[in-house]
């Protein structure tokens, strides 16, 4: 099975930015208290159990807010949840929100 790391700190936070720099990382920024992001993470998951060739992350937006504005500020990005990153070389290559969050989306993009 395919590792989905929470993101708990932002050390956690920069040693992913820098595996950027080996290998793709999908990044998902998640908001527990929204229904919408609730069915976007199921969509994410669900691409992850299916794809292990990539790096996959995601970070609770109100238990981690520290790390998540760190990942706001360093990816230049105006905050959402759920948010959905595919980092490669510490740049975003592709960034969608909210309902557009769809396995068969991420498989197209990747």
């Amino acid at each position: 099975m395919t590792q989905l790391n929470e993101l708990k700190t932002e050390q956690d936070w920069n040693d992913l930015y820098e595996q950027s720099q080996q290998k793709k990382v999908l990044l998902f920024k998640h908001s527990t208290q929204c229904p919408v992001s609730a069915e976007a993470f199921e969509e994410f998951q669900a691409f992850v159990e299916e794809n292990s060739d990539h790096t996959y992350a995601y970070v609770k937006v109100i238990e981690s807010r520290p790390v998540s504005n760190q990942i706001a500020e360093d990816l230049n990005t105006v905050h959402k949840s759920p948010q959905l990153f595919i980092l490669e070389n510490k740049e975003v290559k592709w960034t969608e929100s909210h309902w557009n969050i769809k396995k068969k989306t991420i498989a197209e993009v990747i």
